[in-house]
């Protein structure tokens, strides 16, 4: 008698995915491989942690006054704990804060309040146009001075272009320089790549954590995001009510067109 043929019987599989009791003797058999674990525990853990970080950090970039007011909110141990945080941190800044205002220099002070003062820390230099009509100039100087006054514990300084480098191009004007260590760690020529006149102080402190000149999670640079986000956040809600209030208006104008051709 001749043996049998070994042939593969084909097993209707519909879906090899499926929680099915068919799937399972297929698995069992090996005909089907097992199912991959399933990425929904991984994912719920990972939105977990998230929210017990948020929560954790929710008081990060509020200053004094903000505590002050989260106290029937917050628990009064936790909230004590922040504001003696917040007491440390200005105490510290204040201890830093050696400078608060821009330092208009010259060529022959070049050496000493940028080269020589970048060793203690980055030294932040503003060459401006020499013309009245570069707005981005002007937006970064208004800038620099809100900076310097916000930043105490950095040093600001500002020189006309054409006098700091002869024959620096007008089209390069204003040039960030960053000093830190006696060396250049940094430029930004022109305001194309940080907002153009658009920049904000949001832009300037990306530039600091950047540099070293501020860190990620000074309460400053916190708080003015937070504050970005809240306006952020408001938006969608102000143009849907602009956008009924003008619906409202356009149909009332459509309303009288109407009753015109009546």
């Amino acid at each position: 008698m001749a043996a049998p043929i070994d042939q593969r019987i084909a097993v209707p599989i519909d879906d090899p995915n499926a929680d099915t009791e068919w799937n399972d003797i297929l698995r069992k058999h090996g005909i089907i491989p097992e199912k991959p674990p399933s990425p929904t525990p991984l994912i719920e853990e990972a939105m977990l942690e998230a929210r017990r970080i948020a929560h954790e950090n929710r008081l990060e970039g509020k200053d004094l006054s903000d505590l002050d007011e989260l106290e029937d909110d917050e628990d009064e141990a936790f909230l004590e704990q922040y504001r003696q945080k917040r007491l440390r941190e200005l105490a510290s800044l204040r201890e830093r804060s050696a400078h608060g205002s821009v330092y208009p220099i010259s060529k022959p002070e070049w050496a000493r309040e940028v080269t020589d003062a970048s060793q203690s820390g980055p030294v932040l230099v503003n060459l401006t146009s020499s013309q009245a009509g570069n707005v981005e100039s002007r937006v970064l100087s208004a800038l620099w001075r809100q900076a310097a006054r916000e930043y105490a514990d950095v040093k600001f300084c500002e020189m006309r272009a054409d006098q700091a480098i002869e024959g620096y191009p007008e089209k390069n004007c204003p040039t960030i320089l960053v000093y830190n260590k006696g060396d250049i760690v940094k430029q930004v020529v022109t305001l194309a790549l940080v907002g153009g006149v658009r920049m904000s102080m949001l832009d300037l402190d990306k530039i600091l954590v950047e540099v070293g000149a501020v860190k990620d999670n000074d309460m400053r640079v916190l708080k003015r995001r937070r504050e970005a986000e809240d306006a952020e956040e408001e938006k969608p809600a102000s143009s849907i009510r602009v956008g009924v209030k003008s619906g409202k208006a356009g149909r009332g104008k459509q309303d009288d067109d109407d009753d015109d051709w009546d």
